[in-house]
Formats: C-alpha cells, sequence, structure tokens
C-alpha cells in the first residue's frame, strides 16, 4: 500500500501525483490539512528518516513562527508538536510503502523504487 502524504494545492505534491499517475503507480492521498497527521505518525517517520529532513525550515510558514518556537525545536521530540500543529512545516510531498517511508520531497529515483 502506497500513501502520498501533502496538501492538494501544493505544485511539488501535484508533480508526484502526475508522476505516480503516468508510472500507473496506485495509491491513496493523505490530505494534512483535512486529516491531520498524529504524533505516531511523526515520530515513526522520525525514526526512520531524520527530523531535519521533514521538518521545512525554508518554508513560509517556519518563517512565521515565533522564534522562540524556532529555538525550542531542537530534535524529534520538540519538532514533532509542531509539525502536528502545523503541517504545512511538513515537507511534501512524504510517501510510504506499506508504512515505510520512502520518499521525502520530489524525487525521481527514489520514486523509481515504487516501480519494483
Amino acid at each position: 500500500m502506497i500513501t502520498l502524504f501533502g496538501i492538494p494545492n501544493c505544485d511539488t505534491v501535484k508533480k508526484t501525483q502526475k508522476w505516480l499517475e503516468a508510472h500507473k503507480v496506485d495509491f491513496s492521498f493523505h490530505n494534512y490539512k483535512q486529516e491531520g497527521i498524529d504524533a505516531a505518525t511523526l515520530k515513526d517517520w522520525c525514526a526512520q528518516t531524520e527530523w531535519e529532513r521533514l521538518l521545512n525550515k525554508k518554508s513560509t510558514t517556519w518563517r512565521a513562527l515565533s522564534d522562540a518556537t524556532k529555538e525550542s525545536v531542537t530534535d524529534a521530540a520538540s519538532a514533532i508538536p509542531v509539525m502536528q500543529e502545523h503541517t504545512s512545516l511538513i515537507k511534501r510531498p512524504v510517501i510510504t510503502k506499506n508504512g515505510k517511508v520512502v520518499v521525502v520531497g520530489f524525487d525521481e529515483n527514489a520514486l523509481n523504487s515504487l516501480l519494483s
């Protein structure tokens, strides 16, 4: 089971959806804006990949946070509640296959691994 996590109006998510559809990869879409994301999932993702890779510090959402909030994010445990509250901070898209993180952001080489 392949799941694409993101928000529908994100250009990178749209590009990834088009890639998956063009390569006839069956997937479900998890919309952070409507469905949110639970702390257990984020904790699991952080255990599979670096939390810094998941947290998009280049986003306008990150820049809009208070300095105190930004300074408080020092590890996965402190990043998870911030990402959960502000789902736009999560790098998009995240793709999981059978619960394992296989792609963070648009990465065609990583996407190709879904074809096998």
